[in-house]
């Protein structure tokens, strides 16, 4: 099983501690006065339904199991977060299967894609983007972001051939075809680095991973281009996904974070101390391991240990030693 390291040098790792105490510092703020609810917390009460909106192909942090269920860490991770939402609003959280006449805050699975996820966010459709989305400063203009729970960054997935990557980086790609999904950071990196080889790489966009990796396997395209983990992830689950190998240096660092709606202080409120909840149970380091360290719920294993930077991530939310 092929080991993938999530690893961010340090002077990566200082912005991004920067990133992450700008986003809370922008979105945090004083609960509603006044006991009176407001935004998000308002919404959820008056609809009685929690809306998370999930990826159906970003294992292992949002994807659907044999039974069309979604799983995954940051599944997991919104759970958590919804059940705060449900103590915060004094009522039970009903989960998503279960009968019609228990009340509560009801879990409202919505699936959305790459390119639709933060408008969706926007536009109220969901309340949590629960996959693997990157917060970075421009995202931040749109939607505001929880504390970082995931560091991976792009790299190509390529044939092998005996045993070695048939393309060593995407240097070696010029004239040829990368592929990526649309509404990615990982399609942003590689129209970036298209033209500074001679001639420039062909960039092909597709709808989603699935797609992008489906490409790939037929011949269509030379390289796919996604996050690290996720290549991992279609290299550990595909049937054929041993004919490939993750390849190259890093062509962008990508920092995870949960989605949810900007100007809304007493909701970032809630979702930070959640995660200051969920670190001081220990449950962050758990729900690591479960996902990325553990066998999977469909048999395969990762196998990808915490990264020092990320170890430190936590700690600073309150994960104990």
């Amino acid at each position: 099983m092929r080991r993938l390291v999530a690893f961010v040098p340090l002077r990566v790792f200082v912005p991004l501690a920067a990133f992450v105490l700008l986003t809370m510092s922008m979105f945090g703020g004083a609960r509603a006065e006044d006991g009176l609810l407001s935004g998000t917390l308002k919404t959820v009460s008056d609809r009685g339904t929690i809306l998370i909106g999930y990826r159906e192909s970003a294992p292992p942090f949002s994807f659907v199991n044999r039974a069309g269920q979604p799983i995954g860490f940051s599944m997991d991770l919104c759970h958590g977060i919804a059940e705060d939402v449900a103590r915060t609003l004094n009522r039970d959280l009903v989960e998503a299967d279960a009968p019609a006449w228990q009340t509560g805050v009801r879990v409202v699975y919505v699936p959305v894609k790459a390119e639709e996820r933060l408008p969706k966010v926007v536009a109220g459709a969901i309340d949590l983007e629960c996959g693997s989305t990157t917060a970075n400063a421009e995202r931040a203009k749109s939607v505001a972001f929880s504390p970082i729970f995931f560091l991976a960054g792009t790299k190509l997935l390529v044939p092998l051939v005996d045993g070695r990557p048939a393309i060593p980086s995407y240097r070696a790609l010029a004239g040829r075809t990368i592929v990526a999904g649309a509404g990615t950071t990982n399609i942003i990196a590689v129209r970036r680095l298209a033209s500074t080889v001679s001639p420039a790489i062909k960039v092909a966009e597709v709808p989603n991973l699935d797609a992008a990796y489906d490409m790939l396997a037929a011949g269509k395209a030379d390289a796919f281009a996604s996050d690290d983990i996720l290549l991992s992830g279609f290299v550990a689950t595909r049937p054929d996904g041993k004919r490939f190998g993750i390849t190259g240096d890093y062509l962008s660092y990508e920092p995870y974070a949960i989605g949810f709606r900007r100007d809304d202080p007493g909701f970032a409120d809630l979702v930070r101390d959640s995660f200051g909840r969920m670190a001081n149970e220990g449950a962050l380091n758990r729900l690591y391991a479960k996902w990325l360290v553990d066998r999977l719920p469909s048999g395969e294993t990762l196998n990808v240990p915490m990264s020092p930077q990320l170890a430190e991530m936590y700690r600073v939310l309150g994960q104990p030693d």
